[in-house]
């Protein structure tokens, strides 16, 4: 297989540590076999997670130099807030801190104990945080997906049969929301297909269950599907539109913010009246969740992902 040359130049080298297999023996053990617990530097091959691991392109870098820093009203707030109406349409846009202080928004709000919550797989945050709201994460991942030596197109597909069961086994009235992760990191970063989306539609509409899409990676399922799925030989954003379509009027994504495109806010809006997505944004701001908040009052911080909801 042939690639073009990279369309790029590498300005910085960071150099790193190579360890000998005794230090990394020496190491593991030493942390009771806790790979969160090993000191980052010690780390010659990190496979943990492929976030913020990229190298910033010039415009990045120049950004960070003339960004606003203003305590309330800052001009990149803006432009964060214009980039994320322009792509979804949304009307208010709250930056949170991290991912995982927006899934808590959204599970905080809907799930409360002994509830259960359908994935195709859950991220490891996403699971943490429906099970401190007293929830049961459940994945129902195609068994393809499971299997590393399998070929196939979209191993991150949800079983269709399983979410039917699970339905039927716990009672609609026990599952506030089912989710499906785009692309499903947790099972590899495997994507989900068009046909698949449309069938977990069609399943929690005749349930009538709230549809969140936890959309980490829209972009690369999107492009998966133009490859690799017949009838999409169209663009990538095309499909985008497609699937915030099948997302219909909610739409939800973990990561750095909470956008909404109504007055109310989510300590104040009904679940269960929506349906949802989530996705990466390249922007995160630092920002405290507060009953009466001002939303401009945050300050850029380092890139991170989004929780969006839309009436």
């Amino acid at each position: 297989m042939q690639f073009p040359a990279e369309p790029f130049k590498i300005k910085v080298v960071e150099l790193i540590q190579r360890t000998t297999k005794q230090e990394r023996s020496r190491l593991i053990s030493k942390v009771g076999y806790n790979v969160f617990s090993v000191p980052a530097e010690k780390i010659f091959i990190d496979l943990l997670t492929d976030s913020g691991t990229s190298a910033m392109s010039d415009d990045q870098w120049a950004g960070m130099m003339i960004g606003d820093e203003s305590y309330a009203g800052s001009k990149n707030y803006y432009h964060f807030e214009k980039t994320i109406k322009k792509i979804f349409g949304f009307k208010n846009v709250i930056p949170t801190h991290q991912g995982r202080v927006a899934e808590n928004l959204l599970f905080s709000i809907m799930v409360k104990p002994g509830d259960i919550v359908p994935n195709n797989s859950h991220f490891d945050t996403t699971r943490a945080n429906v099970e401190h709201n007293g929830g049961r994460p459940i994945d129902l991942v195609i068994d393809e997906g499971l299997d590393p030596h399998l070929e196939h197109p979209f191993k991150g597909n949800m079983d269709i049969q399983k979410l039917k069961d699970t339905i039927t086994r716990y009672g609609k009235e026990r599952i506030p929301l089912v989710m499906l992760t785009i692309t499903n990191n947790s099972g590899g970063g495997q994507p989900v297909s068009m046909e698949n989306i449309h069938h977990v539609r069609e399943i929690v509409n005749e349930y009538e269950i709230p549809l969140f899409f936890d959309a980490c990676r829209f972009a690369e399922n999107s492009y998966f599907i133009k490859d690799r799925e017949p009838g999409y030989e169209v663009t990538k954003s095309q499909i985008e539109s497609k699937v915030r379509d099948i997302a219909e009027s909610n739409l939800i994504t973990f990561g750095g913010s909470t956008a909404v495109s109504t007055s109310c806010m989510p300590t104040t809006c009904q679940p269960g009246q929506n349906n949802s997505l989530t996705v990466d944004v390249t922007f995160q701001y630092d920002y405290l969740l507060l009953p009466n908040f001002i939303p401009s009052l945050s300050s850029l911080s380092l890139v991170g992902r989004t929780t969006m909801v839309k009436e």
